[in-house]
């Protein structure tokens, strides 16, 4: 098990910010271009005080239950993001407390999302770009059905490469997922995490989710 993120500083943070918004505008991208989600699943509820004083705004939960737990605490604080695996069931509970799901991908969440969505929803759908056997996200052939099916606004869409140690090597798939946002004229990409954001931005990533490279002090 993953042992909670503690004793955050607020110093760090918005240095690491301020590196990652510089490492956004030599990519090439303007910071309306590109937002910067503070993945926030190994943060402890206390040290999200800090990730608010260092000037992060938008946070991104991967659990249904700490997303509503959080939200309330930190209300009007930061925006959130659901990023986690999507299960249906849970559609309900995280709907009133994000801006946008990055995870729906199956038929049981557009059948709930019909159901408790309005017209205010927004969503992104998860791709498996790489057609990885069991993992989460749409295939990509069909992703025009699963669209067309999807009862709420759909704004963009969100993978998660194979795991790799070279972040080059997640650079075909986050062009994929760019080439299939055009030809569905979706303007949102998520993708990109710590280990290979800087290739998701010179791809076209619209949001990169940062853990560790906003939590860590950097080496002097």
């Amino acid at each position: 098990m993953v042992e909670l993120i503690r004793g955050l500083s607020a110093e760090t943070v918005r240095a690491n910010l301020e590196r990652v918004g510089a490492e956004i505008e030599r990519a090439g991208r303007g910071p309306s271009e590109v937002e910067i989600l503070a993945a926030a699943k190994y943060v402890a509820d206390q040290d999200l005080e800090a990730l608010a004083a260092a000037g992060i705004e938008l946070v991104g939960e991967n659990r249904a239950q700490d997303l509503a737990r959080r939200a309330e605490a930190y209300r009007g604080r930061f925006t959130w993001d659901f990023i986690g695996t999507l299960q249906s069931r849970k559609v309900r509970a995280v709907l009133p407390h994000v801006r946008y799901i990055h995870s729906v991908a199956s038929d049981s969440a557009l059948r709930q999302l019909e159901r408790y969505g309005d017209e205010g929803t927004q969503v992104l759908v998860e791709v498996n770009v790489a057609g990885e056997e069991g993992k989460a996200g749409v295939p990509p052939e069909e992703l025009g059905s699963f669209l067309e099916r999807c009862p709420v606004r759909v704004v963009g869409l969100m993978t998660m490469p194979p795991l790799a140690t070279d972040p080059e090597h997640s650079r075909p798939y986050f062009a994929a997922l760019r080439r299939l946002a055009e030809n569905h004229g979706l303007r949102h990409l998520s993708m990109g995490t710590s280990q290979d954001y800087l290739v998701a931005l010179q791809e076209g990533a619209t949001i990169v989710r940062l853990g560790m490279t906003l939590y860590a002090p950097r080496a002097s």
